[in-house]
Formats: C-alpha cells, sequence, structure tokens
C-alpha cells in the first residue's frame, strides 16, 4: 500500500510541480498586479457634467430601443463628448442619441476612436476589432462584443476596449499592467489555452489539473509522514532519510507548509465553482426587489428637474441611472470622484444621500426572517483592494442585509445610496465565500484591516510553497532524465600479465 502512495505522489508530481511553481510566482504578482479592468473612479473622471436642456426624457429612449420587453439598466452618461442614454438587455447593451432620441447603429473604428480621444484626452490609434482576446476574457463583457480595441498615447501606454454596441469604454489595460499580467494573471489561470483549440476545454482543465494537483499535495502530506522518524532517527542523525541536496528540503517543506500548499490548491479549484457545488440557488433575484419594470410612465420628474435638484445638494452628476424598487422608480446620481445621491421620482422631495431604511425592508417580495443595518465590515461585504478581481467597485457603507427562511437561507444585500441589490447570498454561495476567498486569498477581517502583514505572511507562505514545487521539478527531472551507465576500465591481458 505505502509503495502505491508513493508511486501516485511521484508520478503526480512530477507532471504537476511545474504548475506548481508557476502558480506560486503568478500569485505573488497577482497580489499587487491584477488582471485589467476599468473600475468606477477610472470610468467616472473623464466624464463632463451634464447638461441642462441636453436630452430627451427617458422614456423617448425606452420607446426608440423597439423592444417590448423593458431592459435591466437604464443610464444617462457622455460618449464622444455627446449624451447618450445606454440601456441594458440581458444579451445586448444598446445606445440612444439622447439629444434627439434616436436609436444609433453598430459603432464603427472612427466612432471608438472619437470615444478614446475624448475618454483619454489623447491621440488614439485603432487596432483592430476583436470579440475576445487576452484582456478582455470576462462574461460581464459579453453584452457590448464585438470590441473596438484602440491604443491611446497617454502616459500608461494603454489599450482601450469599446463596445461595438454604444461605444463606450469597457475595459483598460496599461502598457506595465499588461507587462506583469503576463508573469501574473495570464499563468495563474492558464490564459494561454483560452482563446484556441483549447479555449472550450479551458475550465475542464483547470478544474481536473487543481483536482489532480489537490490528490498530489494530500499524498506528499501523507507520505512525507510516513518516512519521518518520529521516535528514532535515521542512521545519519536525521529523522528525514535524506541527509541533504533536493530531496531533503522537499520532504522537509513539504511538512511544513504541506497543510498550506493543500488549502491553497482546493480554493484554487473552488474558485472554478466546479460541477456547480457552490453556485447560488436562491429563488429571489434582484428584478425580485424591483417590484416593476423600467418603464418611462412611472418617472414623474424630468431630466432638467432631476439635474437641478442633484445640484442643490451640491452633487454635479456626470452619469445618471434610473432603478425600480418595490414598485417606485428612484433616479441614481454620480459625480466624477463617485459621490451620489439618490431622487425619488414619485413626488417633489430633495435628493437624499442615503434611502431610508423602511423604504428598503418595504421592496422585499416576501416576509423578512431579519433585517441587519451593518455599520462595518464582516466576514460577507468586505472591501478589497484595486488589483483583486472583485476591487473595481466600491463597498460603501451603511448596507442593509435582509435575510430570508425560503430552502437557501438567503441573504440580500442593498445598497441604500442607490437602491440597487448589491449581492443575493444562499448557503451555497456562502460556502463558496470560505472555500475559496478565505482559503485562496485570506480574506479574513483581522488581516483585511492590516494589508502589510497580510502580503507579508502571503509572499513568506508562498515561498515555502515554491521551494516545495522547484524541488519537486528537480527531482522530478532527475527521475526522468537518461542515466549514463558506468564505463567500466579495460585493461589489455598482456598488461597485465607483464605486471609482476
Amino acid at each position: 500500500m505505502k509503495r502505491h502512495l508513493y508511486l501516485w505522489h511521484r508520478w503526480l508530481g512530477i507532471g504537476l510541480c511545474l504548475f506548481m511553481a508557476l502558480w506560486f510566482v503568478s500569485g505573488v504578482v497577482m497580489l499587487f498586479v491584477g488582471y485589467p479592468k476599468l473600475t468606477q473612479a477610472e470610468r467616472l473622471a473623464p466624464l463632463p457634467p451634464l447638461a441642462a436642456g441636453c436630452c430627451v426624457e427617458p422614456g423617448v429612449a425606452l420607446a426608440a430601443s423597439g423592444r417590448s420587453e423593458a431592459p435591466s439598466s437604464l443610464r444617462l452618461v457622455s460618449i464622444a463628448g455627446e449624451p447618450r442614454y445606454l440601456l441594458g438587455y440581458r444579451d445586448a447593451n444598446l445606445a440612444v442619441d439622447a439629444r434627439d432620441g434616436v436609436l444609433l447603429g453598430a459603432q464603427g473604428p472612427l466612432q471608438a476612436l472619437a470615444s478614446a480621444r475624448s475618454f483619454s484626452g489623447a491621440e488614439a490609434h485603432y487596432l483592430e476589432g476583436v470579440d475576445e482576446d487576452l484582456w478582455s476574457h470576462s462574461r460581464a463583457l459579453d453584452a457590448d462584443r464585438p470590441l473596438h480595441k484602440v491604443r491611446v498615447d497617454d502616459a500608461a501606454g494603454s489599450l482601450l476596449y469599446l463596445s461595438s454596441r454604444t461605444g463606450e469604454v469597457v475595459r483598460d489595460a496599461g502598457r506595465m499592467e499588461r507587462g506583469w499580467n503576463y508573469l501574473g494573471a495570464w499563468l495563474h489561470w492558464l490564459y494561454p489555452l483560452r482563446g484556441g483549440v483549447l479555449d472550450g476545454l479551458w475550465a475542464n482543465i483547470v478544474i481536473y489539473l487543481s483536482l489532480a494537483a489537490t490528490a498530489m499535495a494530500v499524498l506528499g502530506a501523507v507520505v512525507g509522514l510516513l518516512r519521518w522518524r518520529f521516535s528514532r532517527p535515521y542512521r545519519s542523525g536525521s529523522r528525514s532519510p535524506y541527509p541533504a541536496g533536493f530531496a531533503r528540503w522537499h520532504h522537509l517543506t513539504g511538512l511544513g507548509f504541506g497543510l498550506l500548499l493543500i488549502a491553497w490548491i482546493f480554493s484554487g479549484l473552488m474558485s472554478m465553482r466546479p460541477w456547480h457545488l457552490t453556485e447560488g440557488r436562491s429563488p429571489l433575484t434582484a428584478r425580485d426587489f424591483q417590484g416593476g419594470e423600467l418603464r418611462g410612465g412611472a418617472f414623474h420628474v424630468g431630466v432638467n428637474e432631476a439635474l437641478q435638484r442633484f445640484r442643490e445638494t451640491g452633487l454635479e452628476p456626470v452619469e445618471l441611472q434610473w432603478r425600480m424598487l418595490g414598485g417606485a422608480a428612484y433616479l441614481g446620481a454620480l459625480d466624477a470622484r463617485g459621490d451620489s445621491r439618490v431622487l425619488p421620482l414619485n413626488g417633489a422631495g430633495p435628493a437624499l444621500a442615503l434611502l431610508p431604511r423602511s423604504i428598503l425592508e418595504a421592496a422585499a417580495p416576501e416576509p423578512v426572517a431579519q433585517a441587519d443595518w451593518l455599520e462595518a465590515y464582516d466576514a460577507y461585504y468586505y472591501p478589497r483592494g484595486e488589483a483583486s478581481m472583485y476591487g473595481g467597485q466600491p463597498k460603501r457603507l451603511p448596507l442593509l442585509r435582509l435575510a430570508f427562511d425560503d430552502p437557501g437561507h438567503s441573504w440580500v444585500q442593498i445598497d441604500p445610496y442607490s437602491g440597487a441589490v448589491l449581492d443575493v447570498l444562499d448557503d451555497n454561495r456562502r460556502v463558496g465565500r470560505w472555500l475559496f476567498n478565505l482559503l485562496h486569498s485570506w480574506d479574513w477581517q483581522p488581516l483585511l484591516e492590516r494589508p502589510l502583514l497580510r502580503e507579508v505572511l502571503i509572499i513568506a507562505f508562498s515561498l515555502g510553497g515554491l521551494a516545495i514545487s522547484v524541488s519537486g521539478v528537480v527531482i522530478g527531472w532527475r527521475r526522468l532524465r537518461p542515466r549514463r551507465r558506468p564505463v567500466r576500465s579495460r585493461v589489455p591481458a598482456r598488461a597485465t600479465a607483464r605486471q609482476p
């Protein structure tokens, strides 16, 4: 039985230790440089204030879409210096010229260049149209594909990706960001396998490699303990059977960092949500809290009046967002710094910094088991640094969390600054948070509050995991390398006979 354990660990290690070494190196890089994304701050900063008298009413834009179903989102922003309504549907985003209410067709290279120049404030050069490439692997961009890829002459040497449907900039990737990502996310997520003949198999390749690596690490921990002498040392005086060399380093670092290695590989597997184990199954969705559809008849306050009310509170809007909550319409506004106000559209009241808790709770489509008004971050709602895949959007406090007695014990998190449902967490999603975010990214509140300590610990333990992996690579190479047979010296018979 022991021999089979050794053999399985050996041959899995020969096949996987190089992947492990790459994962540890790239994981440290990703701690500081994340995969390219357009954060809310980057998106809002270049937008000009919306001018009074700029636009037709949103109902006109909805009618111009030509669709019978209501959109899931409705925004008013400036693109290429001109105001546009952006309507979000499940299959595609659409744009309507806010000056005359005309539905815009596909946006070509010239429109993309104009939008890129307005966004960056620099000269732009059109590169190509892409459906998906190295820096645009994201399901969040599907409704905007195909994309226009543009290079701008800014200080960061940025590539901009623009929606061919709306003309909006949806992603940016600076030169330094791209360079580090070749050593970071590109390796860590095995993105060389995406976009080619293996693209459809990429997810399964990552899942089964991670599963095999987890088995390898568990077997290594078992073998390491079996080979360690707890009672009496070996003849060399060591409790490890390997007196020196890479085998000894592999054994000792495996014993010291093995459990952490198992946790990191297994949690990386869980990040892929294999076999839908940690996917949400809550019966509740964000639409259930809307209580109605985005229709022009619900908007009883015009754009000009709304802009005036926002300015009376000291906010200069660069983006407006229409939203339904509990059957009532609300208009959110953001300025270039990300500050916000929300305006109820069913009366003449002022714009509010936050919606009252009573309004948010009343939007629940079924009885609420428990309502918590969060004034501090906790294990299920917390901010992450910009390098994180979750770092693109702000996490503001307070937050309303509603708990329900449905089969999945759902929690719904609602942002009082806008009335938006931010997340729906059921039992599966909460378990996934611990199996991935905690074990893999160390999203633990005491460490998140001490980012320098967290980074030092992750780097230190990553070096331990790298030592296990590199020593495993060397041992595996020596096992596979052809062995040279010793050359035996032959002494001629005559010479031997002449010896006294």
